[in-house]
């Protein structure tokens, strides 16, 4: 289209200088004449186009491969890199009407929700800008790049936002056209326009997460500075490892390989490769299943060219697959153990190669307690620890398998198992045996259960000890299960992930100088953190505090703990007996399982002590029944309770969380479960749509944005969180305080229903609302909440 330079229509401001900047214009349209590689072009005039056109933000689009799409090429305008962008063709954004219609759209301001849609644009078409560019739209110029002859859409251009705040004039929408169909032209005398050339990251320019002028300036990055350009992309572009590894993907036609912190070493694979050839060569064995050996390469077409695999590996069908030089590197510190070298210490490979691998499986006790005792094993048991430790690891599952199976061992993460390695048969008893001499246990009995606990002090520098259970399991095998009990100092109280009104109400409770307060949850739901978490709120040098554990898993000075011992006659209830002898403030009873330890816990609260015990029960008005079922008093009991905490744990989202806005349709879902409980309340009968309005007036106020949006989050998963998109728990809490009303229904014996209500009107709030108090917060997600309040 020319450029006419004629006077625009009346509300459109004719522009300064008009002739000179005419110039200016034409001299970009020379420029675009004179070069013939398009990456070149659009790398070139962004700037000088922003410029020209006085705006605060320039877009170009080319369309995708496909042609389904429009991808972000070219970014200028701000100093802040904008990621790139892509959208589909067709009706829901600006970008994608204009190029479905193939027409200019020249907004003069759009905030001005009716003038827009009078021009059939609707407002919320230019959220996708907004969000990329990160500005708030007035002013929107949208041009397309259209090959005339054939009526053919190869591109858009975008300007946003008139630096002096005025409407883009008809004269520079007219002039922006002669740049479109210069452009347009430019991709005509190429014989097939091609966006870019062929490399193996051509496919992270053509989904868009790069644009071609930024990735010339990535290349030209490294070639100044001698840098690997995968880190360039990685470090200052923000690429995602995963972007990477489908660019190579795409261009060697093999399967990406991601990096996996939790994948198990293939010991068998690794036995006779060193680090140094399998680093020098750039290819390494991650995996040997049902389809084949899986390879891990950066450059399949070399490996398979050289033939070194088949070579290794005569007997394998090979599948080849590409990733990311670092994660190469990292997968090369996982499977040899670089970490362990830092610190002086071996990798588990190099322990292996170097244990007595001509011997055959011991076949009697005197074999394994001689192998067990080899100082090769011992650091493998040592590094296994010390590596479960490191990772966070609450549970270490050893796993045999009968016969001439691997012994596989597993790691509990956050809740959930994960691979950590597997070992030859070989290994199985003499590791077995190794951590039974750990844990002073019976190495020859291999048929019952057995209970014991290593102090690894005493075998390395880390000062953590361990609970350990042998099962024997099918096939004449032993699994042995370690639970790592970190002697570690408490939580402090306020960082537990109370909600606001709950730590009020528990700190209120927990400062009364006597009462009975109950912590219950399953096994493994953080009760014992909790109740140390309370006991350092109270851990005064003006309070005795006495605790009965099984184990003593938390250590606090100020605290005088004991080990329950059964086996030695020291059970909860002689402990008990021995602290109401111990002048004692408080008491801490690790779990109330019978009756006479329960009874003796309600006659300590009467006479004056703060008392403080585990239940195993699944809700706060259940544990006053299980409590009443031991044959408690009804009136003792009642008298001496204070509260009654319910407790779960869940995943909690890893930083890497996607925010979305939550639709009708899902605020309707949580609004519906956060009342499910409320419904049997006589204020929720009479009037449920005022209850639900209030309610989500609340979560509105507590948890919208700006623009009283409230946003949910989902998880995506990094290499933070090992891909799962969670990484460490958070807990979810239901407080019963024991009020006047409450304590009239412990004396009725009233049912379970019944309390529930009585707490729900005094203001209780469930586990389940709890629960999506913190999905509100992006703390969580529904999945996670519903998992662990199921009934």
């Amino acid at each position: 289209m020319p450029i006419n330079g004629q006077p625009g229509v009346a509300g459109c401001p004719v522009q300064h200088d008009w002739p000179g900047l005419v110039q200016q214009f034409q001299a970009i349209i020379g420029k675009i004449e004179a070069t013939g590689n398009i990456d070149v072009i659009l790398g070139g005039i962004g700037q000088d186009l922003c410029r020209l056109c006085q705006a605060e933000q320039l877009m170009i689009y080319a369309v995708s491969e496909d042609g389904t799409g429009m991808l972000s090429r070219v970014t200028s305008g701000l100093e802040t890199a904008n990621p790139a962008l892509q959208l589909p063709i067709n009706g829901h954004s600006l970008i994608g009407y204009a190029s479905l219609h193939k027409r200019m759209i020249n907004l003069e301001d759009a905030t001005d929700h009716a003038a827009l849609k009078a021009k059939g644009v609707q407002p919320h078409w230019l959220q996708p800008i907004e969000a990329s560019l990160g500005l708030r739209c007035r002013q929107v110029l949208v041009v397309p790049i259209l090959n005339r002859s054939h009526h053919e859409l190869l591109g858009m251009v975008q300007i946003v936002n008139h630096q002096e705040n005025q409407p883009f004039a008809h004269d520079m929408a007219d002039s922006v056209s002669g740049i479109c169909q210069a452009l347009a032209n430019a991709f005509q005398r190429q014989r097939r326009p091609r966006l870019f050339t062929r490399t193996r990251y051509d496919h992270l320019i053509a989904t868009g997460a790069i644009g071609a002028s930024e990735f010339e300036l990535a290349k030209r990055k490294a070639r100044a500075t001698g840098d690997n350009l995968e880190d360039i992309l990685l470090d200052m572009f923000q690429i995602e490892p995963a972007q990477i590894g489908a660019a190579l993907a795409a261009f060697f036609g093999v399967r990406y390989e991601p990096y996996q912190a939790d994948r198990a070493r293939p010991l068998a694979l690794l036995k006779h490769l060193k680090r140094e050839f399998v680093e020098s060569n750039s290819w390494l064995p991650i995996d040997d299943g049902m389809d084949g050996l899986t390879v891990l390469t950066l450059d399949p077409e070399r490996i398979k060219a050289l033939r070194i695999v088949n070579q290794v590996f005569p007997k394998h069908k090979i599948i080849y697959t590409v990733c990311t030089q670092r994660e190469f590197r990292a997968t090369l510190d996982l499977f040899y153990g670089e970490d362990g070298l830092k610190e002086g210490g071996d990798s588990i490979d190099s322990m292996l190669s170097r244990f007595v691998e001509e011997t055959e499986e011991p076949t009697n006790e005197l074999d394994e307690a001689l192998a067990a005792a080899d100082n090769e094993l011992v650091k493998l048991v040592n590094r296994i620890i010390m590596d479960a430790y490191k990772m966070g690891v609450s549970d270490i599952h050893v796993e045999p398998l009968p016969g001439k199976g691997n012994t596989r061992i597993r790691f509990r993460k956050d809740g959930s198992l994960m691979p950590y390695i597997e070992l030859p048969a070989r290994y199985r008893n003499p590791l077995i045996t190794r951590i039974k001499i750990m844990c002073d246990l019976d190495i020859s009995e291999k048929r019952k259960p057995q209970d014991g606990k290593i102090n690894f002090r005493k075998f390395s520098i880390l000062d953590i000890e361990l609970r350990v259970a042998t099962i024997p399991s099918a096939g004449g095998v032993e699994d042995v299960v370690m639970r790592i009990l970190t002697a570690g100092e408490p939580i402090p109280l306020e960082r537990m992930g109370f909600a606001g009104p709950n730590l009020q109400v528990l700190k209120s409770l927990i400062a009364k100088p006597y009462g009975l307060f109950f912590v219950c949850g399953p096994t493994g739901s953080g009760k014992t953190t909790t109740l140390h978490s309370i006991l350092k709120h109270l851990n005064t040098p003006a309070t005795k505090i006495w605790t009965a554990e099984d184990p003593v898993e938390i250590t606090q000075s100020g605290l005088r703990q004991v080990q329950i011992n059964p086996k030695a006659g020291l059970t909860f209830a002689t402990v008990m007996k021995s602290f109401l002898r111990a002048d004692p403030d408080i008491i801490m009873v690790g779990e109330m399982r019978d009756r006479e330890t329960t009874s003796m816990g309600i006659e300590a609260s009467l006479t004056g002590h703060l008392v403080f015990a585990t239940l195993h029960t699944n809700s706060a008005p259940e544990s006053i029944i299980r409590l009443l079922d031991m044959g408690m008093d009804p009136f003792n009991f009642s008298d001496a309770l204070l509260g009654i905490l319910a407790q779960r744990l869940v995943k909690r989202l890893c930083r890497c969380k996607r925010p979305h806005v939550a639709s009708p349709e899902e605020i309707r879902l949580l609004l519906t479960e956060y009342c499910m409980d409320l419904k049997q309340i006589d204020q929720f009968k009479a009037e449920p749509s005022t209850a639900y309005q209030q309610i989500l007036a609340r979560w509105t106020e507590q948890y919208g944005d700006a623009h009283a949006r409230i946003m949910l989050h989902e998880p995506v998963g990094c290499d933070h969180c090992n891909g799962t998109g969670y990484a460490g728990r958070a807990g979810l809490h239901e407080l019963l305080t024991a009020t006047d009303a409450m304590k009239k229904k412990i004396q009725e014996r009233a049912r379970v229903a019944e309390m529930l209500v009585t707490a729900l009107r005094e203001g209780m709030r469930t586990l389940r609302q709890d629960g999506i108090e913190k999905v509100l917060q992006g703390i969580t997600d529904m999945r996670q909440v519903r998992a662990a309040c199921i009934r």
